[in-house]
């Protein structure tokens, strides 16, 4: 299995000389079979204006919302691999479940942010072969990944993270998280052994009181569940918008040493790099 970061911000987009190195665009990463296409895409913040570059063509496969704030879905219908009349792409959203009990429709959904007056277009205004469904916590088939999605603390609406495997290889997905002593473990049992963590890291813990209030962990939080977890690796993720690629890169450099006692391998999730997971157990 193979993965790449094509957008690790967090908020909204950091566009400027000193966000270059780790890069602006908001959060989307894409997953792979070993050397096939990149078939699954975790979120769809403007980074996955990248995927269509890596695909160089049009997109078949699945888009996996964690949630439905702006930074996660902005990227949308500037998805020009997916927005192409010989695309097919399958769009999952945590199961939203309405005051009666009803789970509501997927694409009504999305719509509330993404319809007149508050963009052009609907979802239904994108070309290709698009289908929208919620997806409910548990185990699931998707891409021929297996993937289990789980409930996460954050403000503001459901809020997923995903464990996605590939035979013996895995990773988990958390980008936006806010900790709390009752969800922790079963959070650390679902990620339990993943070779990669890539987690919210969006805060330091000087900053604890924004954090609790915007509903995000701190880069300590994300160690703790790492280490809880036995997380082979942990990757900073969902960076501050306004935080420079020198002080992203002194947190991680930071978080690193004080990882080396805890048995977790710490690192700054950048745009365009590639994990290869298998390649990381050798």
């Amino acid at each position: 299995m193979r993965l790449i970061f094509c957008g690790v911000r967090g908020s909204t987009p950091a566009p400027g000389a000193e966000f270059v190195r780790v890069g602006g665009h908001t959060s989307c990463v894409a997953l792979a079979h070993d050397d096939q296409p990149w078939t699954l895409l975790l979120d769809a913040g403007t980074g996955i204006r990248r995927v269509t570059a890596e695909i160089g063509g049009a997109f078949r496969g699945t888009i996996l919302l964690t949630h439905l704030h702006w930074d996660h879905v902005q990227g949308l219908p500037f998805f020009s691999g997916g927005d192409r009349d010989d695309a097919h792409v399958r769009l999952l959203l945590p199961e939203q479940i309405g005051p009666d009990g009803r789970t509501r429709d997927a694409a009504e959904e999305l719509a509330l942010a993404m319809s007149p007056p508050h963009f052009p277009i609907g979802p239904e205004g994108l070309r290709g072969d698009w289908g929208f469904e919620g997806i409910a916590a548990g185990s699931h088939r998707v891409e021929n990944f297996d993937v289990v999605a789980f409930d996460v603390p954050h403000k503001g609406g459901r809020t997923f993270g995903y464990r996605i495997s590939d035979g013996d290889v895995s990773i988990a997905y958390i980008p936006d998280h806010l900790p709390d002593a009752a969800t922790t473990p079963a959070i650390a049992r679902a990620c339990a052994g993943v070779d990669v963590l890539v987690h919210d890291a969006q805060f330091v813990e000087r900053e604890r009181a924004v954090a609790d209030l915007y509903g995000h962990a701190t880069v300590d939080d994300a160690l703790e569940l790492a280490a809880l977890a036995g997380a082979r690796r942990l990757a900073l993720f969902h960076h501050a918008p306004a935080r420079s690629d020198d002080e992203v890169e002194l947190i991680g450099q930071t978080l690193a040493e004080a990882a080396g006692a805890r048995g977790v391998d710490v690192f700054v999730a950048r745009e365009e790099d590639v994990i290869d997971l298998a390649a990381t157990r050798r």
